[in-house]
C-alpha cells in the first residue's frame, strides 16, 4: 500500500496485519515474493525495494515504522537478511539488471556491515563465520514477544535461522556479482566458511539443527520451526540427507494442518493454546502456537528432500480452504497447537497469505489447479 515516510514520501510499504500491526521490515521482505511477484506486479516489488533501501542504517532495515513522526526501529537481526532474499526472489523473476547494479553497494554494506558488527550484538564471529546477536530486554528474531522486560524467547547467540539467512545472502551475492559482471570470489570463499561453520548446528541426538549455538546457557536443543529455513531458502549449508532430515523432523513434532508449531509439544514449556489476557497470549505466541506462514516453507522444503509435488501440494489445502473461516477472503496469523486448531491473532496476516501464495505458485506452476 502506499505510504508516506519520512525519507520517502510516496513510498510504498506492506502493513504485516490487520487490524493491529503496521509497517515491518522483516514481514514485508518475507511476504513481498508472494504478493506482489506471485501476482504479477514486479513493478511493486521493485518499488517497494527501492523503498526500503532508503533506510537501511549500518547495514539494517527497520523492523517497524510507527505511524506518525517516530523514529523507524532498528531492533531485528534478520531483516536486512530477508531484503536480499526478496531482492534475489525479484531478480529471477525479472532479470531486472538495472535495479540490481542500482542496490548492489547497498547490498554489499549490509554484508560488510553484519561482518564488521552493527546494533544489539549483531556481528560475526570470526571463529566460525556465524552471525551472532542478542542484548538484554531486546528481542531480535521473528520469535519477539515481549512484555515489560521479559523477553519470552531471547534467542540470545547464533539462531538458527539467522545464519541459514546469512549464507543464503552470500551465496545471492555471488550470483549478483557474477550477473554483474564482478568477481564472486569473496563472497563465495565467505560462504564455504559459513558453510563450515553452519556444521556445528547439527544436533546428532535429535537428527535436526539446534535452535541457538553459543548462548547464556549453551547449545539450545529446543525443537523449533527456524531450522525449517535451512532447507526451504535458495541455498542451504546442509547437506540433502541432513534437509531431509530436518523436514522428517518438522513433520512428526511440529506439523498442523494450519501451520508450524513455534515449538515442540514435548517440551516443557510448551504452550498448545494461544489463549488469555495479553500476558498468557504472549506467553504462549511462540511456546507452542502454530503459524500459517511457515506452512509454506515447510511445503516446499518437502518437495525439495522428496520431490513430491502432488504431497507437498496438499500441504496448502487447509489453509486454502480457510479462506472463508475466520478473516473473510485472507489468512489469519496464527492458530493453536493441538486440535481442533482455532485461530487467532489478526484475522489477515500478509505473510500468511503471501507464503501460502509463493509456495502454491512454485508447486502447482503452470497447473490449473487452485487450493480449496
Amino acid at each position: 500500500m502506499r505510504r508516506s515516510l519520512r525519507k520517502s514520501p510516496e513510498g510504498l510499504t506492506v502493513i504485516a496485519g490487520y487490524p493491529w500491526f503496521e509497517d515491518w521490515g522483516r514481514d514485508t521482505m518475507i511476504s513481498l515474493p508472494g504478493l506482489a511477484l506471485c501476482t504479477g506486479r514486479p513493478e511493486v516489488a521493485r518499488r517497494v525495494l527501492a523503498t526500503f533501501a532508503r533506510f537501511l542504517d549500518r547495514g539494517m532495515l527497520p523492523n517497524r515504522f510507527p505511524d506518525g513522526a517516530a523514529a523507524p526501529e532498528y531492533n531485528t537481526a534478520d531483516a536486512a537478511l530477508w531484503y536480499v532474499e526478496a531482492v534475489r526472489a525479484y531478480h529471477a523473476a525479472t532479470e531486472d539488471d538495472a535495479l540490481l547494479a542500482q542496490l548492489y553497494p547497498a547490498l554489499a554494506g549490509i554484508i560488510g556491515w553484519h561482518r564488521k558488527g552493527t546494533r544489539y550484538g549483531v556481528g560475526q564471529d570470526q571463529a566460525d563465520g556465524l552471525l551472532r546477536s542478542g542484548e538484554a530486554v531486546v528481542q531480535l528474531t521473528w520469535m519477539d514477544a515481549k512484555v515489560g522486560d521479559w523477553v519470552v524467547t531471547p534467542r540470545t547467540g547464533k539462531a538458527v535461522e539467522i545464519n541459514a539467512l546469512w549464507y543464503n545472502a552470500l551465496r545471492a551475492m555471488a550470483l549478483f556479482s557474477r550477473r554483474l559482471k564482478r568477481s564472486p570470489g569473496e563472497w563465495d570463499a565467505e560462504a564455504a566458511r559459513v558453510a563450515a561453520g553452519f556444521d556445528r548446528f547439527w544436533n546428532e541426538a535429535e537428527r535436526c539443527c539446534f535452535d541457538v549455538l553459543d548462548g547464556p546457557s549453551g547449545n539450545d536443543a529446543a525443537v523449533r520451526p527456524n531450522q525449517i529455513f535451512a532447507v526451504s531458502l535458495a541455498s542451504s549449508p546442509l547437506s540433502p540427507e541432513r534437509q531431509r532430515n530436518v523436514v522428517e523432523v518438522c513433520a512428526r513434532r511440529l506439523l498442523t494442518s494450519f501451520g508450524l508449531r513455534s515449538l515442540d509439544p514435548r517440551h516443557s514449556n510448551y504452550k498448545g493454546h494461544y489463549r488469555g489476557g495479553p500476558t498468557e497470549r504472549d506467553g504462549a505466541y511462540h511456546q507452542g502456537t502454530a503459524w500459517g506462514w511457515l506452512l509454506g516453507p515447510f511445503a516446499l522444503a518437502h518437495f525439495k528432500v522428496y520431490g513430491d509435488r502432488e504431497a507437498a501440494l496438499a500441504f496448502l489445502e487447509p489453509l486454502g480452504s480457510h479462506v472463508d473461516a475466520y478473516g473473510v477472503g485472507s489468512l489469519g496469523e496464527v492458530f493453536d497447537g493441538e486440535p481442533p486448531f482455532a485461530p487467532g491473532g489478526c484475522p489477515a496476516q500478509a505473510w500468511s497469505v503471501a507464503e501460502t501464495l509463493r509456495a502454491w505458485s512454485e508447486l502447482a506452476g503452470g497447473q490449473r489447479r487452485r487450493p480449496r
